[in-house]
């Protein structure tokens, strides 16, 4: 029988319904603490492909394959993104905001966002003066954006008419920028960081499950909310499940761009292959069977280093409960927490296939003993 479309394959590992998937979740708001649309993209998608789900009080999603299995691996990414809140509404009807997250202000003005309010969604742009006007005295400094002059119109001429828009203070603001794709293989989209993560981890999912791979233990496939504050949903999830081994996926930067030193942050480049972390919280013998996984399916590896923390969800993971034997795969990205995230599509399925055949060598009786 003829493959139907969805089944095709697009480019190496991924399908056009991988395609499909990619486009709408990283299409889908899911700003930090209010990740419940995003969550339902991402667990519709992967539930043909695990045993069972479980979503925990804050909205950590987690498929399980091999439920009853006592050793427990866990592969994990972050579902939420960076965003702003509505503080303050004028008398005007202009709505002045506080970050949601590490958002970065100096690439708001002239940026076109939605406002989550309670009636749906609405559209807004932040403001900023013309630069006739900021120029028209040659002796004024030139304004710099910063999150006290920076506002938002949503075409409101009072406080009334905004709040009778269903805006209210506490309202979370996304951009409106979604997923393109550019020459020569490159993706960009908001929020990369880190829904391709998400994206990633589901797919060794449904690679295993397409390819009818037994795993000799528990895999817990974890999309946990609250990263970009300070690690919240990872640490939950973390206590809840007591996995004992655990891989985390996450963004690091391309420092092969302007303005990024290479001596501070490392040599990593889109397009050469993922990114595997030392660290303090890195587990040595886990991140050589990476390695090893590595050389043997001939993946190229940027490594890089942490001095202390390493900023994402390992650290949740490695210091939680008694201690779980952790590593972290990054993935090359260009231009973080703005809203034209660069990525390779070569990064994305290498990554992908590292963590499958690392799943794949891994057992319960796998020597991770620091001694």
């Amino acid at each position: 029988m003829a493959k139907s479309k969805s089944e095709k394959k697009a480019t190496g590992l991924l399908t056009e319904n991988s395609h499909k998937f990619l486009r709408n979740y990283l299409n889908t708001p899911s700003p930090v603490g209010f990740e419940t649309e995003g969550q339902k993209v991402w667990l519709n998608y992967i539930k043909p492909y695990v045993d069972t789900h479980f979503v925990d009080p804050y909205g950590t999603v987690v498929g399980v394959v091999n439920p009853d299995a006592p050793f427990k691996v866990v592969i994990e990414a972050h579902a939420d993104e960076i965003s702003w809140f509505v503080n303050y509404i004028t008398p005007e009807g202009l709505l002045y905001l506080k970050r949601n997250g590490g958002v970065d202000h100096q690439i708001a003005p002239s940026q076109r966002v939605f406002i989550h309010g309670k009636k749906g969604l609405v559209k807004a742009v932040f403001g900023w003066p013309a630069i006739h006007t900021r120029l028209s005295n040659p002796e004024q400094k030139e304004p710099a954006a910063k999150v006290d002059n920076l506002f938002l119109d949503c075409g409101a001429r009072s406080k009334k008419e905004a709040e009778d828009l269903g805006i209210h203070v506490g309202a979370v603001v996304t951009y409106q920028d979604g997923f393109d794709e550019l020459a020569n293989g490159y993706y960009i989209a908001r929020a990369f960081d880190n829904r391709i993560g998400g994206f990633m981890i589901a797919e060794v999912a449904r690679l295993l499950k397409e390819n009818k791979k037994k795993l000799p233990f528990g895999l817990y496939v974890v999309n946990a909310v609250q990263e970009e504050i300070g690690l919240r949903g990872a640490e939950m999830i973390a206590r809840r499940i007591k996995p004992n081994i655990a891989i985390i996926t996450d963004v690091t930067h391309d420092t092969s761009t302007p303005m990024i030193s290479k001596i501070i942050e490392g040599d990593v480049v889109c397009g050469k292959g993922p990114s595997p972390t030392y660290g303090p919280a890195v587990h040595n013998k886990l991140l050589n069977l990476v390695q090893d996984v590595a050389e043997k399916a001939k993946i190229p590896l940027q490594m890089r280093t942490v001095s202390r923390s390493t900023g994402t969800d390992t650290d949740s993971f490695a210091y939680a409960n008694d201690g779980c034997p952790s590593v972290l795969i990054s993935i090359p990205l260009r231009y973080m927490h703005t809203t034209v995230e660069m990525l390779h599509k070569n990064d994305i399925e290498q990554t992908i296939q590292l963590m499958y055949e690392t799943l794949l060598t891994l057992t319960p009786k796998t020597n991770l003993n620091y001694l």
